[in-house]
């Protein structure tokens, strides 16, 4: 017995020592092909079995292997796989090359990363270093063209002003149509917190010299994950971080110089008098110049309307331009950035200071950030992302103010601006108000210290498995300061007036989440992401406003003898939310995808507080498929779909809704009567009020050709979005006017199209970018309600938004030079009386296609970058041009175009008889309707990089020098011939939203602009 446990004992013993002796352990460093920086968190694998680790902080692995013919893996997100026999060795370091290929990016996605290869969604990107130093206030303009689907719109061209961004096309009537945006993973404010109707750019307040990417999520299943926030599609913003290495430290200074894109010719002293002394001709009780208007000679209106006319100095003022400056840029950039294996940061602080090319308009920027990332142990990590701006923006009045710069081009040449009786004066007796009094002796600067934090902790509580916590505060302060001289249209009569607005919206963000990653026998890939996230946005509002001030060198309201008006305001928003997605791969071809969001807010009513967004998408590698493995031709092939619904809960409302609570019932303490304080109620409550839902398909197909020489997507949408937001009239018995209510449908469809290519690859290299994006929006239902906004705007069942509503102009009747109209009857009949004409549908302010085509060629240290951004088959409304282009109507200044007005009987032209107060051809029509379509050559960039072998004499690492132009050339119908309008890319900004589209009134072009610059590594 005891031999037989002893013999059993030593065959286990011997049995054992075989296998030890068979299986070993392997260890080494992982590193950087590039740099030789060690790379933590590879995944290495023994292949074929379920073997397997990760690098540590340092890069270093330990590996349990077999035999001699173990092969080992190592794989890791934006690098190429390695696979290395193991053979006899029992040390084995490994350098890994990134993936430069476009299809192996690593795209940033809601709470995680993803290999692009990998998505089921449709997901933009743009790198930071293509937007790095575009001398405009904000990122939004610089990706402006860049993005397929992506429609940027600047209101106007003053600095620091709103931008309208439609991803996909509008989503809402009157919710909010702007994006979510989400910098280093924290929901930030975007909204404008500006005291009048003209938007402010809360963005600007970025250094977008800090970005190192930009995600653009834009289907439901790439943004379904921020659930009731990201109907209108989500930015993900992420700022630049510290690399493993010696401290690198990077200086930029860029000196610009702006002019207009472009200038209208208005008649001078000899055209204005020529047009006017017709229009009186052609109105008067003769007849002829001799005759009478009202009872009132020539001379007579001349003298009231326009004194000075006859002066003896005979002026011939060109307003527009004492209206426009010549525009400045001054940018000074530093960073520092490196670390070690444990602690890495990245510093970075910058001063802009930007001057409009409309006079006394000017933006400046000073920004400064650190971000720092610890790893403390093998296990846990953290760091903290912290960003500091001040904005200062010296404003103008909305579009639609006298005292606004361009309204000067409304006032008769033959008047001076200046005094003409004293010296250093301004006239007081011009047609309209002198804006230079505003520019003089008023003020409105508007002040912004905007605070970005954002403190997190990784724990990797088992391989695999890692918790995250993050929160972060988004803390905007704007301060408004308004002064309006004694001089001044607001100040005169009351010893000058001031205004001091304080906002302050404090935006936080806890979000706590599980993400799981494993492969599995390697075929199956999967990653689960799970959390919960809570929101708080509380915004508190003072104001005050005071008159009477000792003199103008005195602006504070605490100088002022009376304060008239003063408010406070405090709003409150929560959202509490649950969210998860879970990604499957398996074989490396089939991919699947689920995300789903609970989410909950105090903005909409007790029976409709929760709600469920989710999403679901599939993709197939096909040129994974061995039916494909023999086309040389094509290196990747992948289609995939989605289906999701996200939702809106930025509900934009009216003076009578509360945007914050639209669903409940409010009273007002402002029913004080009779010396004794009372309240009022001020809203009708709707429990039932709930999220505006959008639902959307996307189908798409990216491919590679060529060893992805050339690489593409094609994607076709469809976008339904129920239960619009709506101010809906109630009966007057109620005691209110309108109700908050779910009513509508409305749906975006179309298709986008993105091709890459490198055309030629060596020392000589070419490479080109092109997206184009169509888009059909319509309105389904609106409970047969007609919504209308901007000039002539609509919002109607069957049309897209914001379509252009009024009688169809039909030009001139050769006969008389009446001005005429089409019935639209039913018949092509036409008629000189404009109320007689039907109200019909003349245009659109949407585009049938956008886009934008690049080109970056490169050859031994010298680049060169073109891009071209168009937007075709909109339509802009001038409303100004019934004021502008009046064929001597009254005696604002006229286009040089109106000298082409019909004067005779036969006349074929498109302009009416001139007629003094005779509203020939003046009334809202398509006569003041053109087309909106143009190209820009929007970005030009020419730079040379000092070679490696001057660089090493100088201690350098990198020197870099350019110039660069943006929106050098503009090719448009907009304004083609002489008509009014300065730029086709306009939305005036007192009348911007979802429906007051593609209007213009006095609102400035784009700046054209030529900037050089350096850039020094060491």
């Amino acid at each position: 017995m005891r031999k037989s446990i002893l013999s059993s004992l030593l065959l286990l013993l011997f049995v054992s020592g075989i296998v030890v002796a068979q299986e070993r352990t392997i260890s080494g460093t992982v590193t950087s092909i590039e740099d030789g920086a060690s790379i933590p968190g590879v995944n290495v694998l023994v292949k074929g079995t379920t073997t397997g680790t990760i690098t540590d902080v340092d890069g270093r692995y330990r590996i349990q292997v077999g035999g001699e013919d173990a092969v080992l893996v190592f794989s890791y997100i934006g690098f190429e796989s390695v696979e290395i026999e193991v053979g006899a060795r029992s040390t084995i370091d490994v350098q890994m090359a990134a993936d430069v290929t476009q299809l192996s990016e690593v795209v940033v996605t809601g709470y995680g990363t993803q290999l692009k290869t990998d998505l089921t969604g449709n997901i933009a990107s743009v790198s930071g270093e293509e937007i790095q130093n575009v001398p405009v206030p904000s990122f939004e303009q610089a990706i402006q063209g860049r993005t397929a689907g992506v429609l940027i719109t600047n209101q106007n061209g003053k600095v620091g002003q709103g931008i309208d961004i439609r991803i996909r096309g509008a989503s809402s009537v009157s919710a909010s149509n702007q994006p979510l945006y989400v910098i280093d993973g924290v929901v930030v404010t975007s909204e404008s917190q500006s005291i009048n109707a003209a938007n402010t750019n809360p963005l600007a307040d970025l250094n977008f010299n800090d970005i190192e990417s930009i995600e653009i999520l834009k289907d439901a299943s790439a943004s379904a994950i921020y659930g009731s926030r990201a109907a209108n599609g989500v930015i993900l913003i992420t700022t630049k971080r510290g690399k493993v290495g010696k401290t690198k430290f990077t200086v930029g200074y860029q000196k610009g110089f702006s002019q207009p894109t472009n200038k209208v010719d208005w008649l001078d002293r000899d055209g204005y008098f020529e047009l006017f002394d017709e229009a009186f001709a052609n109105s008067s009780s003769d007849g002829t110049i001799n005759g009478t208007v009202f009872g009132l000679t020539r001379a007579g209106l001349y003298d009231i309307f326009v004194p000075g006319w006859d002066d003896p100095q005979n002026f011939n003022t060109d307003w527009q331009e004492l209206a426009f400056q010549d525009g400045q840029l001054d940018q000074i950039d530093v960073s520092a950035s490196g670390g070690t294996e444990k602690t890495r940061f990245f510093i970075s602080g910058q001063f802009s200071e930007q001057d409009g090319i409309l006079t006394k308009n000017s933006f400046e920027r000073n920004a400064g950030r650190i971000n720092i990332d610890h790893r403390a142990t093998d296990k846990l990590s953290f760091g903290l992302d912290f960003s500091l701006s001040r904005t200062k923006n010296n404003r103008l009045s909305t579009d639609n103010a006298f005292s606004t710069t361009l309204q000067a081009i409304a006032q008769a040449p033959v008047q001076s601006p200046f005094d003409p009786n004293g010296p250093g004066g301004l006239n007081q007796n011009t047609l309209y108000y002198n804006f230079l009094f505003h520019r003089d002796q008023s003020s409105f600067v508007t002040r912004v210290i905007r605070n970005l934090t954002n403190i997190y902790a990784n724990y990797e509580i088992v391989n695999g498995l890692t918790f995250t916590t993050k929160f972060g505060i988004d803390l905007l302060t704007q301060n408004e300061e308004q002064f309006f001289g004694r001089n001044t249209n607001t100040g005169q009569g009351v010893g000058g007036s001031g205004t001091n607005r304080w906002v302050q919206v404090a935006n936080y963000t806890f979000d706590n989440y599980l993400t799981y990653a494993k492969t599995i026998n390697d075929q199956h890939d999967v990653s689960v992401t799970g959390g919960i996230s809570y929101q708080r946005v509380r915004r508190d509002q003072t104001s005050v406003t005071g008159q009477g001030f000792p003199s103008d060198l005195f602006r504070q309201v605490a100088s002022a003898a009376n304060i008239t008006a003063g408010s406070s305001t405090e709003r409150d928003k929560i959202f509490a939310s649950y969210f998860a997605r879970a990604n499957y791969k398996l074989n490396n071809k089939y991919l699947f995808g689920l995300s789903g969001r609970i989410d909950g807010s105090s903005i909409f009513g007790d029976n409709e507080r929760y709600g469920f967004f989710p999403s679901v998408s599939a993709g197939w590698i096909v040129s994974e498929e061995s039916f494909l493995s023999g086309l040389g031709t094509l290196s990747f092939l992948k289609v995939r779909a989605s289906w999701g619904q996200t939702g809106n809960a930025f509900f934009t409302g009216s003076s009578a809704i509360d945007p914050d609570v639209p669903a409940l019932g409010l009273f007002d303490g402002n029913g004080a009567y009779g010396g004794i304080s009372g309240t009022s109620p001020s809203q009708v409550p709707n429990p039932d009020l709930k999220w505006e839902t959008t639902s959307q398909i996307d189908i798409g197909i990216d491919f590679g050709l060529f060893e992805d020489r050339i690489t593409g997507e094609i994607d076709y949408y469809f976008k339904d979005t129920e239960d619009l937001l709506l101010n809906v009239n109630v009966p007057g018995t109620t005691g209110f006017r309108t109700a908050s209510k779910n009513v509508g449908n409305l749906e975006n469809k179309g298709w986008e199209i993105l091709l890459n290519s490198n055309n030629l690859v060596g020392e000589f290299s070419w490479s080109t970018n092109f997206n184009i994006a169509f888009n059909d929006n319509k309105i389904t239902n609106l409970d047969g309600q007609v919504l209308t906004g901007g000039f002539i705007n609509e919002a109607q069942e069957g049309q897209p938004i914001g379509v252009f509503v009024g009688p169809e102009y039909a030009g001139v009747d050769p006969a008389n030079g009446d001005a005429l109209y089409f019935l639209n009857d039913g018949t092509e009949g036409t008629t000189n009386n404009v109320n007689a004409a039907e109200q019909v549908v003349i245009g659109s302010p949407l585009p049938d296609f956008i886009g934008g085509f690049g080109n970056n060629f490169a050859y031994k240290g010298i680049e060169l970058s073109v891009l071209l951004q168009f937007v075709y088959g909109n339509d802009v409304y001038n409303g100004g041009g019934r004021f502008q282009e009046t064929n001597g109507d009254f005696f604002d200044n006229n286009t040089e175009y109106q000298l082409n007005r019909w004067q005779n009987p036969g006349d074929i032209t498109d302009v009416p008889q001139a007629r003094l107060f005779g509203g020939n051809g003046t009334a809202h029509s398509s006569r003041y309707l053109q087309d909106g379509s143009y190209m820009r050559l929007k970005t030009v960039v020419l730079s040379y990089n000092l070679p490696a072998s001057v660089l090493s004499k100088i201690g350098m690492e990198s020197a870099r020098v350019y110039v660069s132009g943006q929106n050098l050339l503009t090719w448009t119908a907009y304004g083609d011939d002489g008509r009014a309008g300065w730029d086709p890319e306009v939305n005036t900004d007192f009348l911007a939203g979802n429906i007051g589209l593609g209007n213009d009134f006095y609102a400035a072009p784009q700046a054209r602009t030529i900037t050089f610059g350096a850039t020094l590594g060491f």
